[in-house]
């Protein structure tokens, strides 16, 4: 860890600190490593003691992130070398990824990081496969996840991994999250994407999601507005961004994709239900929006 680093970047060690309360017994040996070592302040002023980095070696080793993109210093960046050719895993939140990036260990590796640092890692490492829109990733030995909240994700799919699907689950529930969330989930909902403005159009995004397989056309959602229709897709694309239509598609996608990962129903029901009609047309929506097909997502959800 550097100073000034969010104490939300900790939230994912939670996960291995639960576990070992739910076994009873220390099956994870939590360790909090900075450079140096020594007290480590917090961006809330908060400070935290840290042991230097070890001649040991880790099963696994998670690189925290911070507010802004921290500059990899030399002996962070032997240090992660050596540990990648020792550890079973490495793991980034966040702007960790630029770490991992810097010590050259991303290499033909798919790999995320948060939204807000998407565009400096690609300009920092154009050659890099950045996965822009995903929780957390798993390429080989490596795992990156998206952000503070992401990182719980992902050390929950490791702890599955490690223990099983009922201990993941288990520690889920005591933490009181909802072991869903995969590592190919959105890094946020379409309706946050879209960060509508007024109520008005806020009113019609939520009426949107609640009749998805009605037809919707702009003369439906310029009524529940209470606008003419030139006027509704006006004051849509000044506070979306984009047209009506292309809202309701992503939003027909979302609620498909969840549909898609979670539920046993058909494609073709799923079409139906989400409004999309037919399941060429569905077929062509998420190909447009994830590059693959709804089954090919499913299969790949249940590998």
């Amino acid at each position: 860890m550097t100073s000034g680093f969010p104490v939300m970047s900790l939230a994912a060690l939670s996960v291995f600190e639960f576990a070992n309360i739910a076994a009873a017994e220390p099956i994870y040996d939590i360790m909090i490593l900075s450079e140096y070592g020594g007290p480590i302040a917090t961006s809330s002023g908060v400070m935290l003691m840290t042991a230097p980095f070890p001649d040991t070696s880790f099963d696994t080793l998670i690189i925290g992130g911070n507010t802004e993109v921290v500059p990899t210093s030399p002996r962070l960046a032997a240090f992660l070398i050596e540990m990648g050719a020792k550890s079973r895993r490495l793991a980034s939140i966040c702007t960790g990824a630029f770490a991992l990036a810097d010590a050259g260990l991303l290499q033909d590796r798919q790999v995320t990081t948060h939204w807000a640092f998407t565009e400096a890692f690609r300009t920092r490492f154009p050659d890099l496969d950045l996965l822009e829109d995903r929780l957390f990733v798993v390429d080989g030995a490596f795992w990156t996840a998206a952000g503070n909240s992401a990182g719980i994700d992902l050390t929950l799919c490791m702890l599955e991994n490690d223990l099983g699907l009922d201990a993941a689950r288990a520690v889920g529930k005591t933490l009181v999250i909802d072991y869903q969330r995969t590592g190919g989930r959105p890094q946020s909902s379409v309706h946050q994407a879209l960060a509508p403005r007024s109520d008005r159009i806020h009113d019609v995004l939520l009426f949107v999601r609640s009749n998805l397989g009605k037809s919707l056309s702009v003369d439906d959602l310029a009524r529940v507005a209470g606008l003419s229709p030139r006027q509704f897709s006006r004051a849509f694309g000044i506070e979306t961004g984009t047209s009506p239509a292309k809202a309701v598609e992503s939003l027909r996608v979302e609620a498909a994709r969840q549909m898609v990962e979670q539920s046993r129903h058909s494609i073709e029901v799923i079409a139906t239900e989400t409004g999309f009609g037919d399941e060429e047309r569905m077929r062509r929506a998420f190909r447009r929006a994830f590059g693959r097909s709804p089954q090919a997502m499913r299969h790949a959800e249940r590998a």
